[in-house]
């Protein structure tokens, strides 16, 4: 497991995991926060927040609530049981995991405040990246959040006015507190085998469509050399993690939250 770092303002540090186990992962970041919490309640420092870019090996995590039945067939790929919030999802090569280990009340912001930066985050991104597409049939479709699931899913344009259809999920989110302290985070469907998603329910809705970016943008694999049309993981990786940076040092402000 490789492991870099990146300042990426005063209060906002990136660290990089490639190929990394889970439980040894939910390890280190609990640990950190765990850390985090007593400087701050025993010195009254704020360390800086961190975001942890992961790309994990394949796994099962089924949330604090969740329930077995969401999974529908076992396989070789480990099931752990983890400490966020939702049901069961996967972790894998080519999904863009970003863990938000955030001092809220510091950045003074709420729980909610948090999922809708995560939510908006990867709209802003995912909008662009199908926006900018040479793909003409890319030109209706457009990433939106839920109020009643959250995530982010993908809708396409219909000839009647406002209305959409929806397409399927793109990235979910999960997330714990701890003090006023954020950890676990988001997972974007970049470039991933989707056929990981057939032994659950996916986030505990049966028959959830999941999908990925490279079905709608032209994306390169990791053999491709660099060129000008085809996004790179790394390209898209960079544009949320910038987009993020951005809202936690109040650069962009919160839409108003899309009705139930």
């Amino acid at each position: 497991m490789q492991n870099t770092t990146q300042q990426l303002n005063d209060t906002l540090i990136s660290k990089s995991l490639t190929t990394a186990d889970y439980v040894p992962t939910l390890d280190a970041m609990l640990a950190r926060t765990l850390a985090r919490i007593d400087l701050k309640k025993q010195q009254g420092l704020r360390t800086p927040d961190e975001l942890w870019i992961v790309d994990h090996n394949d796994v099962y995590t089924l949330g604090q609530a969740g329930k077995e039945e969401h999974i529908l067939q076992r396989t070789n790929t480990p099931i752990i049981k983890t400490d966020r919030g939702g049901q069961v999802t996967w972790h894998g090569h080519g999904q863009l995991v970003i863990y938000w280990l955030f001092d809220l009340n510091s950045l003074g912001w709420s729980v909610r405040n948090l999922v809708s930066h995560a939510e908006q985050a990867i709209e802003d991104v995912i909008n662009d990246c199908l926006q900018n597409s040479a793909s003409s049939n890319t030109t209706a479709i457009s990433a939106h959040a839920r109020r009643d699931a959250p995530g982010v899913y993908l809708y396409a344009d219909t000839s009647v006015a406002d209305d959409k259809i929806m397409l399927g999920k793109m990235a979910s989110l999960g997330f714990k507190i701890k003090h006023g302290f954020s950890y676990h985070g988001i997972a974007l469907n970049l470039n991933c085998d989707l056929s990981a998603f057939n032994a659950i329910n996916p986030c505990g809705y049966a028959g959830m469509q999941m999908l990925r970016l490279s079905d709608f943008v032209a994306m390169q694999k990791e053999s491709d050399e660099q060129t000008g049309e085809a996004l790179s993981y790394e390209q898209v990786t960079q544009k949320l993690i910038d987009n993020i940076a951005k809202r936690h040092a109040g650069l962009i402000e919160l839409r108003a939250l899309v009705p139930k």
